[in-house]
C-alpha cells in the first residue's frame, strides 16, 4: 500500500527522489520555502516522468496518476500526515539540525525522518531532532531516478522497527538498499572519494595527460567513466567538500583533498557545470 512521503527541498536531488517515490505508488508532498524552487521542482518531476513515458518505461495513464499524487507546500507544517519525510536541503549541518528539530514538532510521532546527506553525521541530525529513534539516513545517488543504490544509514539511536521500515521502503522503490553504519562517507564515498583523490595525485605527480588517465582506468580497471571525468561530473567543489568532511570525521589528513583540487576550486574550474575542469566542456 502506498505511503505519504514528504520531500523537503525540491532541487535536483529532491525532485529526483520525489519522482522515484511517485513511480513506486506513493503520494508525495514536496516542500520548499521558495515559490520559484517549488515550481521548478514540480516541473522537473513532471519532465522526468514524461521521459519515462517517451522511453516506454511508464504508461501515460500511470504518469498522470503519479502526477495526481504530487502536491506542494511552502512550509513543513504541510507534512503533518506524512508516514516518512526525506530531507534534501543544502549540506549545512546547522540547517539540517534546525529542520529536523522542526520536523519532529510537526510530524506524527511514528513518522520516520530521513536525511539524504552524503557527508554529515546522521547521529548528529538525529540528536538535534529530539526524536533520534525515528531518524535514519536514506542516501540516494544522483540522478536518483537512474542510480540504483540507496545507502540506508543506521545510527546507534534508531529503533529497530524504524530502521527495518526504512530499509523496506528503499527496497520498495526498486532500489539496491544497502545497510551501512553512520560513519564518515558511509560506504561508497568512504571508498570512492579517496580513490578520486589518488587519481588527482597520480595526475599531478606523473604529469600524465588527464585524457590518458581516464582512458587507462576505463580500459584497465573497467571503470565506466574515468576518475577525472567523474570529478568533473560531480563537481570539484563537491569532491573537495566530501574529502574535507571525511578527513574531519575520521581525524585523518590522508583523506584531505589534493592541493590541485583546491587550486581548481579557487579558480572556479569546477568541471561540467563551469565548462572547464580536468577536461573542457560546452557550457551548460
Amino acid at each position: 500500500m502506498g505511503m505519504t512521503v514528504g520531500i523537503v527541498g525540491l532541487g535536483t536531488m529532491g525532485a529526483g527522489i520525489a519522482q522515484v517515490c511517485l513511480e513506486a505508488g506513493h503520494a508525495v508532498v514536496g516542500v520548499d520555502g521558495s515559490a520559484e524552487a517549488r515550481a521548478r521542482g514540480l516541473e522537473t518531476v513532471a519532465r522526468g516522468l514524461d521521459r519515462r513515458v517517451d522511453k516506454g518505461r511508464l504508461e501515460a495513464d500511470a504518469r498522470d496518476a503519479a502526477l495526481a499524487r504530487l502536491t506542494a507546500a511552502e512550509a513543513v507544517a504541510g507534512l503533518a500526515e506524512c508516514d516518512l519525510v526525506v530531507e534534501a536541503i543544502a549540506e549545512l549541518p546547522e540547517a539540517k539540525h534546525a529542520l529536523f528539530a522542526e520536523l519532529a514538532t510537526v510530524t506524527r510521532p511514528d513518522a520516520i525522518l530521513a536525511t539524504n546527506t552524503s557527508a554529515i553525521s546522521v547521529t548528529g541530525i538525529a540528536e538535534a531532532s529530539g526524536r533520534p529513534g525515528r531518524v535514519v539516513g536514506l542516501h540516494f545517488f544522483n540522478p536518483a531516478p537512474v542510480m540504483p543504490l540507496v545507502e540506508v544509514v543506521r545510527t546507534a539511536l534508531v529503533e529497530d522497527e524504524a530502521y527495518a521500515a526504512a530499509l523496506a521502503f528503499a527496497e520498495g522503490l526498486g532500489k539496491e538498499a544497502v545497510p551501512c553504519p553512520d560513519t564518515p562517507g558511509f560506504i561508497v564515498n568512504r571508498i570512492l572519494v579517496p580513490m578520486l583523490n589518488d587519481a588527482v595525485r597520480a595526475l599531478a605527480e606523473t604529469g600524465a595527460d588527464p585524457a590518458d588517465v581516464d582512458r587507462a582506468m576505463k580500459a584497465g580497471a573497467g571503470w565506466p567513466m574515468g576518475p577525472l571525468a567523474l570529478i568533473d561530473l560531480i563537481g570539484v567543489d563537491v569532491q573537495v567538500h566530501a574529502s574535507e568532511a571525511i578527513a574531519a570525521g575520521l581525524g585523518d589528513a590522508a583523506y584531505a583533498p589534493h592541493p590541485l583540487l583546491l587550486e581548481m576550486l579557487a579558480e572556479g574550474r569546477l568541471g561540467r557545470k563551469t565548462g572547464h575542469g580536468f577536461h573542457d566542456y560546452a557550457r551548460p
